[in-house]
Parts: structure tokens; sequence; C-alpha cells
């Protein structure tokens, strides 16, 4: 059964979701998501470990302070939430933003974070970060009064889902909406990290993982792989939304992950 919660932060209030017992896994989502996008990969991993899914902090029902939003603050959310929950040490998976945002949390913490899934992660050069500024929006939409910007909102993520994941696409917009005037801003965080300087410093045993038609994410796939010495799998059927597409593949590569480093750790 999945349950709600709430801990105090240096930010206020971070909300995350559980399911089951165990050896604790941290999952992170993308922006502009919420816990929701673990909804149908929580009860799967929860057969064999405590799954947590926070909001992190500015999205979904976590604190939203005012400041500039930055990979580093979205790291402080994740340092107080585990320290908040007794985490001594703990598996860390990541998907797109969270990817980054687990980036930073694993070079900060160490042998805390046990091991690392990135999942669709983008891999942030000097390059990238100096057009960072320049990109065009990806989620952020200008309201209208005629509410035309639903539509135009729906269907920059709608070739990203299949016929049939409507339901999946709602979710998506739920989320973007709670934090439409900001929801571009995770996006310029992440391409603002500087990524080179904190890869060396991960000591946790990492997995790389990308669906195939992620087509914004598959550049980013080997680069990262070589970085981290990872090992890494593509998943066909499975694009941007790969959590709630292939929710079973997901939890299955996630546990592979956990298991691997569960034996190393002896």
């Amino acid at each position: 059964m999945l349950t709600a919660h709430y801990a105090p932060s240096r930010f206020g209030q971070l909300h995350y979701v559980e399911c089951g017992e165990g050896e604790p896994v941290l999952l992170l989502h993308q922006t502009p998501r919420s816990w929701a996008e673990y909804r149908d990969v929580l009860p799967l991993l929860g057969a064999t470990h405590r799954a947590i899914a926070m909001d992190t902090v500015g999205y979904g029902a976590s604190a939203k302070p005012a400041d500039d939003q930055s990979v580093e603050m979205f790291a402080d959310g994740v340092e107080d939430l585990v320290d908040e929950l007794g985490l001594d040490t703990f598996h860390l998976v990541g998907h797109h933003t969270g990817g980054v945002i687990a980036v930073e949390v694993a070079a900060r913490l160490g042998s805390r974070v046990r091991s690392l899934t990135l999942s669709a992660t983008p891999f942030i050069t000097p390059e990238k970060r100096a057009r960072a500024v320049w990109k065009r929006p990806v989620d952020w939409v200008r309201p209208n009064p005629d509410g035309s910007h639903l539509l135009e909102l729906w269907n920059r993520r709608r070739h990203f889902y299949q016929p049939g994941q409507e339901a999946a696409l709602n979710r998506f917009m739920a989320d973007a909406l709670r934090v439409l005037g900001r929801a571009e801003d995770g996006h310029i965080a992440i391409r603002l990290f500087a990524m080179d300087e904190r890869l060396p410093r991960i000591a946790a045993p990492a997995t790389v993982i990308c669906g195939q038609d992620d087509d914004p994410s598959m550049p980013s796939f080997e680069p990262m792989v070589r970085a981290l010495s990872a090992k890494g799998h593509i998943v066909p059927g499975a694009g941007v939304p790969f959590p709630e597409q292939r929710p079973e593949e997901f939890a299955r590569l996630v546990r592979e992950a956990v298991a691997s480093a569960e034996v190393a750790d002896g």
C-alpha cells in the first residue's frame, strides 16, 4: 500500500510517498513532475524494499521557495529528507532531471549511496552550460484567458506518449500546471550544473538506463556509461515517460542494480 508523508527541511515541508519495507530505495523524478511519475513503480519495488519517491523541492506538494532553482538546492532537499528519515545508507534512482540531482547527491554523500541508477540522465558538458539560457522552453507556456495554453502544453508532450497512455499524460499535465510559472526553471538548473566536476567524486556502483525511444536522452547514454564505468541498458518500447510506460522493466532494472550492490557489499 502506498502511504503519503511530510518531513521537515530547511525549505519547509517535503512530501514523499513510500511502499514496502527493507533496504531503502529513493527515487527522484524529472522536471516538472512529482512522485506520481513512480506511481506504478513503487509497489513493484516495495515488494522487496522500502521504496520512497519524493517531490523535489519546488515541485509536487513539497515546499516551493522563491529562490532561484539549482541542482545544488534540489540536492539539499534530498539530503534533508534522508537525514530526517534516518537513512544511513540507501540506493538512489533518478530519471531525467532526477538523475542529474542524483549525481550531485551521490557525489556529496559518498558511501551512504550504495548504488546509483541513472535513467535517461542528461550528460551536461561545459559546452551545454554555455548555451543553457538560450534554449527553447520545454514546458513553459504563456497562460491565455481562453485556456488555449492547456492544449499547447498537452501538444508539447503528446508525442512522447503512445496512444492509450493518456492517463499518464494527464498526470504530467497536473504536475506541470501546479508549477506553471516556474515549469522551465528545473530545465535551466540542470543545464547550468557543473556535472564534469561532480562525476569523478561518485563512489557508488552505477547503472545507466534509457528508453530506446527517448530521443532527447539517447545521445547522453554512452558518455554517461563511460564516465561512470557503469552497466548500461537500452530498453525498447520506452521513451521520455519510461517509468510510466514500462514500470515492470524499470523496476526490474533497479532491482538488479540494487541486488548487485548488495552482493558486492557482502
